[in-house]
């Protein structure tokens, strides 16, 4: 049996362990989270190392894109090195070449017609393929990366833009700590005067995209008529979200035993399968062997 972890600066209350059978190997598959404790994450990286076939990386990313450049986030580069046996990724490979895949599949499939449909992308940094696809899929791009990340009342609006505004501030934001761009508790923002500017651009948008986090974290009461895509979902979230009328929810990672894992756990999965190091597969392996495996993402219409 093969044993995936992923070890998630989130909160442990999304804790979950499984198993599944993949091209006829059995998995073992683990999320384990340490509620922002970095130094935590490290220990159990360094506990695990040699013991286990892959590392996910989970609640902060090696790496943002801006400019045409990958640039590594400083507070990541300690969590990759206590790995020195086991591959450890973070999900950005699947995340660039998947995720946008996703967007064909539903298109090819008839299942969510994007012809002018406005798309609300909470955070395109770390997935601006995502949001590639849904531009050149006819969606309007609202991108939230400024706002949600950043807490800077702008909308941006277009991808030119973005990627402008990127490389600008990308070598800036790797300097952050990252508990200042991402919400890794489970707190959700309360503040009815704070929640107006996030609400707005809820109730234009058609379809909501992105890291589930942000959108848990300021999704309005209502989501009558809504399509969420992301992923990292558990069986409380659904519940959570079929209470809010939201009418179909996609995830761009499968379902294991109720529970969407990230992409960092996908990832590990490909490498373990493979015995390869992320870096030494080119994208169009990863697409491949993806296909092979027959990986499709998690569709569930609630009326």
């Amino acid at each position: 049996m093969k044993r995936v972890v992923s070890v998630s600066i989130g909160s442990s209350k999304r804790d979950h362990k499984t198993q599944a059978k993949i091209m006829g190997i059995d998995f073992e598959i683990e999320r384990i989270g340490t509620d922002g404790d970095i130094k935590k994450a490290i220990e159990i990286i360094k506990s695990l190392d040699g013991k286990v076939d892959a590392f996910g990386m989970g609640g902060i990313d090696i790496v943002l894109y801006g400019g045409g450049k990958n640039y590594v986030i400083r507070e990541a580069i300690p969590i990759k090195n206590a790995a020195q046996k086991t591959p450890l990724v973070d999900g950005t490979g699947v995340k660039n070449t998947f995720e946008k895949w996703v967007i064909k599949y539903l298109q090819d499939n008839n299942i969510i017609d994007f012809k002018d449909k406005t798309a609300l992308v909470v955070c395109a940094l770390d997935r601006y393929k995502l949001a590639e696809g849904l531009y050149e899929a006819g969606c309007k791009l609202l991108l939230g990366d400024a706002l949600f990340a950043l807490g800077i009342p702008l909308m941006i609006k277009s991808l030119k833009t973005f990627y402008y505004l990127a490389a600008l501030l990308v070598p800036l934001i790797i300097k952050l700590p990252f508990s200042m761009l991402y919400p890794n508790d489970e707190k959700k923002e309360e503040n009815p005067k704070k929640l107006k500017k996030y609400w707005k651009y809820f109730k234009v948008a058609d379809i909501i995209a992105g890291d589930y986090k942000y959108i848990q974290k300021y999704m309005p009461d209502s989501l009558e008529g809504k399509i969420i895509i992301t992923n990292t979902i558990t069986k409380e979230d659904v519940q959570e979200l079929k209470k809010r009328k939201l009418k179909m929810l996609v995830t761009t990672t499968p379902e294991f035993d109720g529970r969407s894992f990230g992409t960092n756990v996908v990832e590990a999965i490909l490498v373990a399968l493979t015995g390869k190091n992320l870096e030494d597969m080119s994208q169009e392996e990863i697409k491949k062997l993806i296909k092979e495996i027959d990986f499709k993402p998690r569709i569930e219409i609630f009326y």
